[in-house]
C-alpha cells in the first residue's frame, strides 16, 4: 500500500478544511498561534509534497530548493504576495489561493471601520468607560456624515464593488479607480471612473482595495495625502505596505486628512509603541477583515480543495499560476 502524501500545514485552520486534509494525508500541523519561524517551515517542507500556508508566512525559492518533492502550496488567503510565483512555476508546483469566499466579510469590515471613523466609535466607547460622560453635549464627539458624501474606492475587483453596492444604501456619491474600467458595474450600481488625483481630492472617504504589487508598494503617501480633504478619512483593508505609514502618520498628527481606519499594517502586527496606536484619529484593528465564521470556514474548504487536487497531480479549482503543471511534467519527464 502506497504511503499517502506528506502535508505540512503552517497554522491550524477552521475544521472544515482540515477534516478534508486528514483522511488522504499524513499531516504535519504546527501547533502554535504565533507563525512558525522560516526554518521550520523549510525543516518540515524537505519532505513534503505539498504545504498549506498563511500570508505571514514567507514561501520562497530557498525553501522551494529545499522541498524537492512539493507538488502544490496551498494559500489560506486570497493574496499570495508572501509566495514566490514565478519561483513556483519554474519548479512545476501549483498556488492555489481562496477567492470570493471572503469578499462580502471584508467589504462588512471596510464599511464598518468607515462608519466607526466617521463617528468616532472607538473615542466614545473610550470616553464612556472613562467615566467622562457627564451629560447629553451638543458638541461631544462630531463626526462626519456618512449619507451623501463621497466614497472613493482604489480598486474596483470583487471587494472593491462589494463596498460600493453597500454604498448605495447610504446614498453616497462613489467614485472609483481602477488598472481596467468596469462598465458593467457603472451600469449596475453607478460609480464614476476617474483618475487617482480626482478620486483623492473629491472623496471624503478613500478606501483601498488593491493587491500588494510593485506598483501598488505606498501607492499612498504623502503627496497623495496632501491631495485630499483635511477631513477626509482613509480605510485600509487590502494590505498594509501599500501605504506609507510614516506618511500616514505625519498626516494624521497634522490635520492634514481627518483620520485613517487600519485592518492591515505595515508591519503586522505593530508594535505595542508603533504611533498609530496611540493616535485619537486612527482606528487599527488585527486583520480581521475575513474573521467572520461562515468565510474562514469556506476558506478553510478552499485551500483544502486546492492542497489535495494539487497532490493528485490536478488542476487547483483555485490555482493562480496554472502553467506551471506543463513545468512539472516536463520536471517529472
Amino acid at each position: 500500500m502506497l504511503n499517502p502524501p506528506r502535508v505540512y500545514v503552517t497554522r491550524r485552520i477552521p475544521d472544515a478544511g482540515l477534516n478534508m486534509v486528514r483522511p488522504a494525508c499524513d499531516v504535519a500541523l504546527w501547533p502554535g498561534d504565533e507563525p512558525p519561524p522560516y526554518e521550520t517551515i523549510i525543516d518540515e517542507a524537505r519532505e513534503a509534497d505539498g504545504l498549506l500556508c498563511l500570508l505571514t508566512d514567507r514561501i520562497d525559492a530557498a525553501l522551494m530548493d529545499a522541498a524537492p518533492r512539493l507538488r502544490v502550496i496551498s494559500q489560506y488567503a486570497v493574496g499570495v504576495d508572501n509566495i514566490d510565483l514565478a519561483a513556483a512555476t519554474r519548479r512545476g508546483i501549483v498556488v492555489g489561493n481562496t477567492p470570493d469566499v471572503l469578499t462580502d466579510a471584508t467589504a462588512d469590515m471596510a464599511f464598518a471601520l468607515l462608519m466607526a471613523a466617521a463617528r468616532w466609535l472607538v473615542e466614545g466607547v473610550k470616553y464612556a468607560r472613562a467615566g467622562r460622560w457627564r451629560t447629553w453635549g451638543p458638541l461631544t464627539l462630531l463626526g462626519q456624515d456618512i449619507h451623501g458624501a463621497t466614497l472613493g474606492i482604489v480598486g474596483l475587483g470583487r471587494i472593491g464593488q462589494a463596498v460600493a453596492r453597500r454604498a448605495r444604501g447610504f446614498d453616497m456619491r462613489v467614485l472609483y479607480h481602477d488598472c481596467q474600467r468596469s462598465a458593467a458595474a457603472e451600469r449596475e450600481f453607478g460609480p464614476s471612473c476617474t483618475d487617482l488625483d480626482t478620486l483623492l481630492a473629491e472623496s471624503d472617504f478613500v478606501t483601498l482595495h488593491v493587491p500588494l504589487t510593485p506598483q501598488t508598494h505606498h501607492l499612498i503617501g504623502a503627496a497623495q495625502f496632501r491631495q485630499m480633504k483635511p477631513t477626509a478619512v482613509l480605510i485600509n483593508t487590502s494590505r498594509g505596505p501599500v501605504v506609507d505609514q510614516e506618511a500616514l502618520v505625519a498626516a494624521l498628527r497634522a490635520g492634514t486628512i481627518g483620520g485613517a481606519a487600519l485592518d492591515v499594517t505595515d508591519p503586522e502586527p505593530l508594535p505595542a509603541d508603533h504611533p498609530l496606536l496611540a493616535l485619537p484619529n486612527a482606528i487599527v484593528t488585527p486583520h480581521i477583515a475575513s474573521a467572520s465564521v461562515s468565510a474562514r470556514n469556506q476558506m478553510a474548504v478552499r485551500a483544502a480543495d486546492n492542497l489535495l487536487a494539487g497532490l493528485r497531480g490536478e488542476l487547483p479549482p483555485f490555482c493562480v499560476n496554472p502553467e506551471a503543471l506543463e513545468n512539472r511534467a516536463t520536471r517529472d519527464a
